[in-house]
């Protein structure tokens, strides 16, 4: 089975993944912008049996009832995020503490309903309003002028 690895920026935190991700893509919601500073946040969902952490403890914060958003005590990076409620057995990995971000491709965008009005990406994937895949979306690619 395939293993994917990654870390934190200081390296004190590593974890790996076997097998395919479940799913792939940005996040436009007001918490995960304030969570990462940017105005979107990437995330590799992956089931919580699929993964495991190789070194290190990461921090945790309960930004929600619970939501809980992981972070490298000594760098800061942030690392994962999960929600029982609305994603049992997940765990949402920030693409960009990959060690090969650019072997997965994202498959969608979600909470579009609180994307920024000035930041748009051009790319043909499904829009969906909410955090569900399981909807309908709302447009594929970019709004239009």
């Amino acid at each position: 089975m395939k293993l994917t690895k990654g870390h934190c920026l200081c390296g004190a935190l590593k974890y790996e993944f076997e097998g395919k991700p479940e799913w792939v893509g940005y996040c436009h919601c007001d918490s995960c912008r304030r969570q990462t500073s940017s105005p979107v946040a990437t995330f590799v969902g992956v089931k919580v049996k699929q993964f495991r952490y190789l070194e290190g403890t990461p921090a945790a914060y309960q930004s929600s009832p619970g939501v809980w958003r992981y972070f490298c005590p000594t760098c800061g990076s942030p690392m994962a995020y999960t929600n029982d409620e609305k994603w049992p057995g997940e765990v949402h990995l920030y693409l960009g503490t990959l060690e090969h971000p650019e072997k997965v491709v994202p498959t969608g965008h979600f909470q579009t309903s609180e994307q920024l009005p000035w930041f748009e990406i051009h790319d043909d994937l499904p829009r969906y309003a909410d955090l569900s895949a399981q909807h309908t979306p709302i447009r594929h690619g970019p709004k239009r002028a």
